[in-house]
């Protein structure tokens, strides 16, 4: 492994070094190369690089994980498949519908494979839901409520590329709302219709601070979203309603997820199944853990990746949607036509 971008990416090389059974650090790469060096100093065999280009050149190098500004990754991910690697890259893992045509090409002409970064998905909470609903123990959906609020102040903008749309590529619906979407979606059908709003009312930056939306799913169920980052309580919190049961999650901002979750049974009977269902049920390990060790079980075993540039494609067109929707004042369906403008990027 080799870990670029060393903001985020410090949590990836944290997550392998629970995982030294699977995986092997073998260099650290930053624009700034102090932060590299800084940083490999402490891990042994670990060599620290200042250009990605090096990393590349690498013959010990399988695997290439990509914590870089938003606005880099399709010129680096094209990079790491032609130099024969495989890529696991942090969100958004590109700026359009159109780039990820460019990601799937490279990933098909190259025979490596391209994992994007969902890390919420594992969450044992969630995981539950998840088999509770592909079970049929939850029944019909109904509805979904989604909150993030949490707060970024001027510190957080310091970084240069952040709170601009030409490389952060978007606020708080890109940059932090996108994991509770793909929450909602990974245990629902997928969006069929949306509308939003966006306003800048936290701090002075370009890209939105403010976000709420309603969506209609494929299934005819609905669901809203609030996010914002001037809330001084921060907590997430997922409600899902369906016929037989409803689940909450906890409210913890950054590990909303995982356990507890509380799961309300329409009947003593569906109680029992809830039960039932649950008994027994062996879940792996949560976060960016949990979604490393699935991969690791990929590759080995040639099977489809945990998270796949479909579930990036869903994202992304989500993303677009409500951005569109959000500056044009209206419903916007889904899928998006590979001809509309929008197919090609949604910064203005």
């Amino acid at each position: 492994m080799a870990v670029v971008g060393l903001n985020v990416g410090r949590e990836h090389v944290a997550a392998y070094a629970k995982l030294r059974d699977r995986f092997e650090i073998v260099g650290v790469c930053d624009l700034d190369r102090a932060k590299a060096e800084e940083l490999a100093g402490r891990l042994r065999g670990v060599s620290a690089h200042g250009d990605l280009a090096e990393v590349c050149g690498r013959d010990d190098v399988d695997v290439v994980d990509l914590c870089t500004p938003p606005n880099l990754h399709l010129e680096h991910l094209e990079a790491v498949l032609a130099a024969g690697k495989h890529v696991i890259c942090e969100k958004p893992l590109v700026g359009s519908l159109a780039a990820l045509d460019r990601v799937v090409a490279a990933e098909a002409a190259s025979g490596r494979r391209v994992m994007p970064i969902f890390q919420y998905r594992w969450g044992h909470g969630l995981q539950k839901l998840k088999h509770l609903v592909d079970a049929g123990v939850a029944g019909d959906a109904h509805t979904a409520n989604v909150e993030v609020s949490w707060r970024r102040r001027a510190d957080y903008y310091a970084v240069p590329w952040r709170g601009r749309w030409q490389t952060e590529l978007g606020g708080v619906l890109l940059s932090h709302a996108v994991h509770a979407l793909d929450m909602l979606t990974y245990v629902g059908a997928p969006v069929a219709q949306v509308f939003a709003r966006t306003a800048t009312r936290v701090n002075p930056i370009e890209v939105e601070d403010c976000a709420v939306a309603s969506l209609e799913l494929a299934d005819g169920s609905l669901a809203s979203i609030s996010a914002t980052l001037g809330s001084p309580a921060e907590i997430t919190r997922h409600r899902f309603t369906y016929a037989n049961l409803s689940a909450e999650s906890g409210t913890e901002p950054y590990t909303s997820s995982a356990d507890p979750w509380t799961l309300t049974a329409d009947s003593p009977e569906v109680d029992e199944e809830i039960h039932r269902a649950l008994d027994g049920l062996d879940l792996p390990p949560e976060g960016y853990i949990g979604q490393l060790h699935r991969f690791d079980a990929a590759l080995s075993d040639g099977t489809e990746l945990p998270v796949t540039l479909a579930d990036a494609r869903a994202s992304l067109e989500l993303i677009t949607a409500l951005y569109v929707s959000a500056r044009e004042g209206r419903d916007v369906s889904l899928p998006l036509d590979p001809h509309d403008p929008a197919y090609g990027g949604w910064t203005p």
